[in-house]
């Protein structure tokens, strides 16, 4: 098939179509201005390799190479709960293996004013840090309630 001239009235040519109110155009006209924050998960349009970018509180860093430290036992005395979990279809990121399925253990740690997760396949030796898994907890007696809720993100039997 051929081009094919688009004209208007009189044969003039047809003005271009109306902005679209929702994306670029929308942004445009307000000033410019966007969004911050990650626009990307590994892949652009035109094929050219994405920045990394952080997308915290998922657990994950796209495009990112974990460079965390090997998964320590914790420090004798230090309070940690622990549960049998079966993770959900797209596993857990861990810092050192990556993403691991199936049937695990959750072990919450609290130690140094920090709470972490680990993970390990159930009933194995190595332990896993889970990715982004580490922050800040001023108060231990919160251990309970913080293990409760990383249960409750990371068993998923049914899928």
């Amino acid at each position: 098939m051929g081009e094919q001239a688009v004209t208007g009235a009189g044969g003039a040519p047809a003005p271009e179509g109306a902005p679209d109110t929702t994306g670029e155009d929308a942004a445009a006209a307000a000033g410019g201005a966007t969004a911050p924050g990650p626009t990307s998960a590994g892949m652009t349009a035109d094929g050219t390799p994405a920045v990394p970018a952080d997308v915290s509180g998922a657990g994950m860093s796209a495009d990112a190479t974990p460079t965390a430290p090997a998964a320590a036992p914790p420090a004798p005395g230090a309070p940690e709960r622990t549960s049998d979990i079966t993770a959900g279809p797209g596993g857990v990121m861990t810092d050192e293996v990556g993403v691991v399925t199936g049937d695990l253990t959750l072990r919450t740690e609290y130690a140094d004013g920090q709470v972490t997760l680990r993970v390990q396949y159930k009933d194995a030796d190595e332990w896993y840090a889970v990715t982004g898994g580490r922050v800040p907890l001023a108060d231990p007696a919160a251990l309970d309630a913080v293990h409760t809720v990383a249960v409750a993100l990371l068993h998923r039997p049914e899928g």
